[in-house]
């Protein structure tokens, strides 16, 4: 029976992950370990391919891979959590571990990972002064609420618990945040170990910067660093190792792409400069995790550094995996380092997902928004003399639009301005339905307008995204401040909150339309936000496609119900829009709707391409 024991014994080793100051290595086990990892975002792919994504990671030579938890993507509404579909956590934390895959986790609470407000919920800024990533005691409560739901879901998922989370990360870059507040990181760190329990691997991630480091760092806590293909290696770890003497060499964020704004031209990291930093890293013995891919939707952020400018749509970032999960030359460049550190898994890489070109649909126009407003905003107005912003109407993303009358006749051109900048982020003004041009933050604060006395004045404002960098992550929208019209200050306003994307998800326009044929009457004009719809018609396929929108101007496009972001080929770098291939049906028509805010092409068509573009020379403004 002795030996029985032994056997038995040896079955119920304890699986443990842990630091060795000693050796400057992580402990996996007992044994040495390093990580090679990629940061993957579930929250940006569609959970239909998360399976491909994953196992293209593992051919790859990657060991583990890096997971951010945005907050806002799971707690939208206050309250109220969602843990389904595509934002079903375990799932995906399950999918890794099939594949063969350890985690670290990145659940914030404030990620960063361009996106809108850095994960950070909208509903936060219903307190004015509140003071976000702080010890501000209506912040830290919201935390600790998400927290108390979040944490427990990832405890079993610890590696330490038989599960792949081999260690967790708290908070993101916190020392590049103005406040600095070591309150509100000892306050996650005991609300992580609570949750989490004492033997996890809790650590942070910091620029490469003394100021950084020291705001960011905190006891009990392993200070790690980040940087990217255009630093001097050896600095950047001696500077890690001022604040840890002992212990692993790790890049938690090695840049292998950049962002991409609206208006710059697209960014390249060259592919060679990639492979001699990742292997001299990997030769140091450091960890590394290699960063970049996708974003959909409405989640798009926004930076401030001098203006407002928002990021892209498409989160390509010239990444090893393109925004279709494609491998890309990088990759492969990636994959034949990590060869020279340890064994990858034979066989081949899975390939490109299938393209397919569906061609030209054309649109029919639907009406302008202004018209629409019982569809669009089924609880109707909320009356105020002066403007209300979107967080004080409780509607977080997207649209609203704000009605109020001429108070007298305009006869020559009179200026309509927003002297304290309050636009955030655009607006699109109509009198009487008819389109009379836009104001913008920080770019355009005046235009001109006439009308009559008791016209109607529609000003459609558009939420951009939330600035998630730096000491502006306060980023309310909507209209923060009076409008003036000549000396008038405008008010008496009707906010109409816009549920665009409900309506869609609902059917609309199409559904509506087969019930009464559109109206023939001339409408006024096709020029400020309009509505069109197509179909298209299924084909028995159901691979990726690409969505040009050649000569339409700026808006958002919406595919069987399914927000899939916003266009603005002028502004580039990004022509196209992907669409995932489950998206459409082999049998039914794909229902297209696009809402355009300046002015459709006389062509009204769109084009379903089998590959994307971005224009390298964007028109700059």
């Amino acid at each position: 029976s002795s030996s029985l024991h032994v056997k038995l014994n040896h079955f119920m080793i304890e699986k443990s992950f842990s630091i060795d100051y000693k050796n400057n290595c992580f402990l996996k086990d007992g044994k040495p370990f390093q990580y090679i990892s990629g940061s993957v975002h579930y929250s940006r792919i569609p959970q239909y391919y998360w399976k491909d994504r994953l196992m293209k990671m593992y051919m790859t030579g990657l060991n583990a891979v890096q997971v951010y938890v945005p907050w806002n993507f799971h707690e939208t509404v206050q309250g109220v959590y969602n843990f389904t579909g595509d934002r079903d956590l375990e799932r995906f934390l399950d999918l890794a571990n099939q594949t063969g895959l350890l985690v670290i986790l990145r659940p914030g609470p404030y990620i960063c990972a361009e996106w809108e407000m850095g994960g950070l919920p909208a509903w936060l800024l219903q307190k004015p002064n509140i003071i976000l990533r702080s010890a501000d005691t209506d912040y830290l409560m919201a935390v600790s609420n998400w927290l108390a739901v979040l944490l427990p879901k990832i405890k079993p998922w610890l590696y330490i618990n038989g599960g792949n989370i081999i260690s967790v990360q708290v908070e993101n870059e916190y020392g590049s945040y103005y406040a600095c507040d070591y309150n509100y990181m000892r306050h996650l760190r005991a609300l992580f170990r609570y949750f989490l329990g004492e033997d996890l691997v809790l650590f942070t991630t910091d620029g490469n910067t003394d100021k950084e480091m020291t705001c960011g760092t905190l006891e009990g806590l392993y200070a790690t660093i980040d940087f990217g293909t255009d630093t001097n290696i050896t600095e950047a770890f001696s500077r890690q190792r001022r604040f840890e003497p002992q212990g692993p060499l790790v890049n938690s964020e090695f840049y292998t792409g950049w962002l991409d704004h609206w208006g710059d031209q697209h960014a390249v990291v060259d592919v060679q400069k990639v492979s001699r930093v990742l292997g001299e890293m990997l030769t140091m013995g450091a960890n590394v995790n290699i960063a970049g891919e996708k974003n959909l939707s409405l989640w798009c952020s926004a930076d401030h550094d001098t203006r407002f400018r928002s990021v892209v749509t498409s989160y390509d970032y010239d990444a090893p995996l393109s925004e279709a999960g494609d491998p890309t030359e990088k990759l492969l460049a990636i994959r034949d380092v990590i060869k020279q550190f340890r064994d990858i898994p034979s066989g081949p890489m899975p390939p490109a997902t299938p393209k397919f070109a569906y061609g030209f649909v054309s649109l029919r126009k639907v009406g302008n928004i202004s018209g629409l407003l019982n569809t669009l905003s089924p609880l109707g107005p909320v009356e105020s003399q002066y403007p209300m912003t979107f967080e004080e109407l409780k509607q977080y993303y997207g649209y609203m639009l704000y009605r109020t009358t001429l108070p007298r006749d305009l006869s020559e051109p009179t200026p309509l301005l927003s002297p304290l900048n309050g636009v955030h982020d655009r607006a699109y003004v109509s009198i009487n339905g008819v389109f009379q041009g836009l104001l913008e933050r920080d770019t355009k604060l005046v235009m001109n307008v006439t009308g009559q006395q008791g016209d109607t004045v529609d000003v459609l404002v558009e939420n951009m995204g939330r600035v998630n960098f730096g000491s502006k992550i306060n980023d309310y929208k909507g209209l923060l401040s009076n409008l003036i019209l000549g000396k008038d200050v405008l008010t008496d306003w009707k906010i109409y909150p816009l549920d665009i994307d409900g309506a869609i998800a609902g059917g609309w326009p199409h559904t509506e339309i087969q019930k009464s044929p559109p109206a023939t009457q001339k409408e006024p004009s096709s020029t400020g936000p309009t509505f069109y719809m197509g179909t298209l018609q299924p084909n028995g396929l159901t691979w990726d496609t690409f969505l040009k929108l050649n000569e339409w101007t700026k808006g958002q496009v919406w595919i069987n119900g399914v927000n899939l972001g916003r266009y603005w080929p002028a502004r580039g770098p990004q022509q196209t829009l992907y669409i995932p291939g489950p998206l459409l049906s082999t049998t039914l028509p794909n229902n297209i709707t696009v809402l355009e805010l300046e002015g459709a092409p006389a062509h009204l068509r769109v084009l379903f391409m089998d590959r994307p573009q971005l224009s390298i020379t964007a028109q700059h403004h």
